[in-house]
C-alpha cells in the first residue's frame, strides 16, 4: 500500500512523511476518525514507507523487496494486532491463528468493513476482542531486534477493543518502547481507548471523505453513473464502506421507490382500499426492512422539499427518484413538510417498539391523504 493508493488525507500524509524523512518518528502514533475513510490503509502505507529501501518522490517505491513483502502482508518486521474470537472457550487463541483469514480480509477490504471481519472470523454476531494473550505474544515478538529493517512496526487495529488486562500490559511497552519499535494504532472510537494509552500517543485525526472522492471511486471501480454515484456518496456521509454497501442495496432501493410512489399516488387519489393493501404489503417485509423503508421515505421527502428551491446541486437522488420528483415535489411544501416528517418519525418509533406494522403503516397512509392536500 502506497500513499498514492489512498484518496484524500493529504495533510496527514504530509505530516507522516515529514516525521519519517526527518527521522523524528514518534514511538506511538494514533490515527483516529470515523469508520470507512481509509485509516488502516494509511497506517499500512506508513509502515511500507518506513521500511521502503528506495523512497521516491515522497512515497514508497512499490518494487523493492520490502515493498513487495508489505503488499503480500508478509514483512518480517511488521506485526499485526486485531480483534479476534476464541476458537474454544478457555483455549489460548492469538491473531496468528487467524493470519490467513486476516490477509484475505486485508486484500479485499481496504476500508476495513468490521462486519466483513466478523464474518471472516466465522462469528458474525460475536464481539471480537484483543485478549491479554495477544499482548504477551506481541511483547515477545518485540523483544527481538528487527531483522530486515531499522524499525519494527506494530499495527494495532481497533485498540478500543483491547481487553482491559491486555491494554494495561501493552501500556508499559508503549511507555518504554525499544528504540527500534514503532506502534501505529488505528481507531474508529478513540474515546473508548484506555486513557493512559491514548495520552501516550501522537494523535492524527482524519476527517470523513468528501462526497466527490466517494463518487469518483464508485464511478471508476463500479461503473456507476456519475449522477447516481454522487447521490450515493451524499447518503454515505463520507463513509466508503456505506457507499460500497449501498450498491448491494440497489434492488431494495428500487422496491422502496415503488412503494413510496404507490403510497403517494394512492394517498393523493384517496384510494383507501388500495392503501390498506399497500400497508399489508410493506408490513410483510418484516420489522427491519419496514424501518429502512420509513427512513427511505424521510430521505425522499427531504429531497423533494429541497427540489422546490431549484438548486440541483443540493439534490442527491438517482435518476429514477429524480424523474418521479420532477412531478411530485410540488406537493411537498413549507405547509406540510414538517407534519409529514413528524408522522414518519412516529411510524418509525412505533414499528421499532414492536407495534403492529400493518396498523401503523395504514394509519400513516391515511394521514398522508390529508397532508398531501395541505
Amino acid at each position: 500500500m502506497k500513499f498514492s493508493d489512498i484518496p484524500s488525507h493529504q495533510t496527514a500524509k504530509e505530516r507522516l512523511r515529514a516525521m519519517i524523512d526527518n527521522d523524528r518518528i514518534p514511538h506511538a502514533v494514533l490515527l483516529e476518525g470515523p469508520a470507512g475513510i481509509g485509516k488502516f490503509a494509511l497506517a499500512r502505507a506508513t509502515a511500507q514507507y518506513i521500511h521502503c529501501e528506495n523512497r521516491t518522490d515522497g512515497d514508497s517505491c512499490g518494487v523493492c523487496p520490502s515493498c513487495v513483502q508489505h503488499q503480500s502482508f508478509n514483512h518480517i518486521d511488521t506485526h499485526f494486532v486485531f480483534p479476534i474470537v476464541k476458537k474454544k472457550s478457555g483455549q489460548t487463541t492469538l491473531c496468528d491463528d487467524y493470519i490467513d483469514e486476516w490477509r484475505d480480509y486485508l486484500s479485499q477490504n481496504p476500508y476495513m468493513d468490521f462486519q466483513n471481519w466478523m464474518t471472516a472470523l466465522g462469528s458474525p454476531t460475536s464481539q471480537p476482542t484483543i485478549y491479554v494473550d495477544e499482548s504477551d505474544a506481541l511483547i515477545r515478538k518485540l523483544n527481538y531486534t528487527s531483522h530486515a529493517a531499522r524499525y519494527k512496526v506494530a499495527l494495532i487495529w481497533l485498540p478500543e477493543r483491547l481487553h482491559e488486562s491486555a491494554a494495561n500490559k501493552l501500556l508499559k511497552q508503549i511507555e518504554e518502547p525499544y528504540s527500534d519499535t514503532i506502534f501505529i494504532l488505528v481507531s474508529n472510537e478513540a474515546k473508548k481507548i484506555l486513557p493512559t494509552i491514548y495520552s501516550r500517543t501522537q494523535r492524527i485525526e482524519l476527517k470523513r471523505l468528501a462526497d466527490n472522492i466517494i463518487a469518483d471511486d464508485l464511478t471508476k471501480n463500479f461503473s456507476v453513473d456519475p449522477a447516481d454515484a454522487m447521490a450515493l456518496a451524499h447518503i454515505a456521509e463520507g463513509n466508503m464502506i456505506k457507499a460500497h454497501n449501498s450498491l448491494n442495496l440497489s434492488r431494495e432501493n428500487h422496491l422502496f421507490l415503488d412503494l413510496f410512489m404507490t403510497l403517494m399516488r394512492q394517498a393523493y387519489q384517496r384510494h383507501v382500499k388500495e392503501l390498506k393493501e399497500w400497508s399489508a404489503e410493506v408490513a410483510a417485509l418484516g420489522r427491519e426492512q419496514e424501518l429502512r423503508f420509513v427512513e427511505y421515505c424521510q430521505r425522499l421527502i427531504r429531497e423533494n422539499f429541497i427540489y422546490n428551491i431549484n438548486r440541483p446541486e443540493l439534490n442527491y437522488m438517482n435518476r429514477e427518484e429524480a424523474i418521479f420528483s420532477s412531478k411530485f415535489a410540488r406537493f411537498i411544501n413549507e405547509r406540510n413538510v414538517q407534519n409529514i416528517m413528524a408522522e414518519l418519525d412516529n411510524a418509525y418509533t412505533d414499528i421499532a417498539g414492536n407495534g403492529n406494522g400493518k396498523i401503523v403503516l395504514f394509519d400513516l397512509a391515511v394521514k398522508m391523504i390529508i397532508l398531501l392536500k395541505t
